[in-house]
């Protein structure tokens, strides 16, 4: 092989090699969880991220040569704040992107209803997961009310790439609107009907709100399959009792 055929195949080494440590970081994750439960191997979870966060962006560091500062890479801190917002949105879109690979491809081999079923039962997992990272981002306390889920709602993956309001009814009440759902909009242009999502959005945020606070409820006011307004694809009443 030439010396050019040997980098190629050793840079899609060191791509996989990031994939594996992923996918390893998930199972022990999976296993802790098995052994001790959710919220045990969330605590574990937080205390062994940042510990080996730190340990592979040092040595990431030191072989590609940036330094860090405050623990972050100081080629993100120096984009400009325009780059660094288009990269958080390019990053959302990956992470969607990526869901909505996992779905068509359980869909193509096994059909709609096994998708949906893999869809809802992987939303329990993630939303509660994306409450206690936005939790930790905002150092929410436990119970943080209506104004700590006001607060995390806009820090979701999926803030950063569809359009929503958030409508204040009471001290104690908020109304969520999806008013742009990029899924939604997509099968839109299509000519496709809606993607019937209710099962897993109340899935997706029951447990995001939970997670948030275990006081606080979730009511769905309006969710595909169900019929909906033009200014939104689907809306949430969250209250504290």
């Amino acid at each position: 092989m030439t010396g050019e055929a040997d980098r190629k195949e050793l840079a899609r080494l060191a791509v996989d090699m990031l994939h594996r440590t992923m996918v390893h970081h998930i199972f022990w994750f999976k296993e802790v969880e098995h052994q001790m439960g959710f919220e045990k191997a969330l605590e574990i979870m937080g205390t062994a991220y940042e510990r080996s966060l730190g340990i592979q962006l040092n040595r990431l560091g030191k072989l590609l040569g940036f330094e860090l500062s405050d623990g972050i890479p100081e080629p993100l801190l120096n984009l400009p704040q325009e780059k660094l917002e288009k990269l958080i949105e390019g990053l959302a879109v990956n992470w969607l992107a990526g869901d909505g690979v996992w779905f068509q491809t359980v869909e193509s081999r096994h059909g709609m209803l096994e998708a949906k079923r893999c869809n809802d039962s992987c939303w329990a997992w993630f939303s509660p997961f994306e409450a206690w990272s936005v939790k930790r981002l905002l150092n929410l306390p436990e119970q943080s009310g209506i104004e700590g889920l006001k607060k995390a709602l806009q820090l979701r993956m999926y803030a950063k790439i569809n359009v929503q309001t958030i409508i204040d009814e009471s001290p104690n009440s908020i109304l969520f609107q999806m008013n742009d759902c990029r899924v939604q909009a997509a099968r839109k242009k299509k000519g496709m009907d809606d993607y019937p999502c209710k099962s897993a959005g109340m899935v997706e945020y029951t447990n995001f709100a939970r997670a948030i606070d275990s006081r606080i409820k979730t009511e769905c006011i309006g969710c595909p399959p169900d019929a909906h307004p033009e200014e939104w694809f689907c809306a949430w009443r969250f209250y504290i009792e």
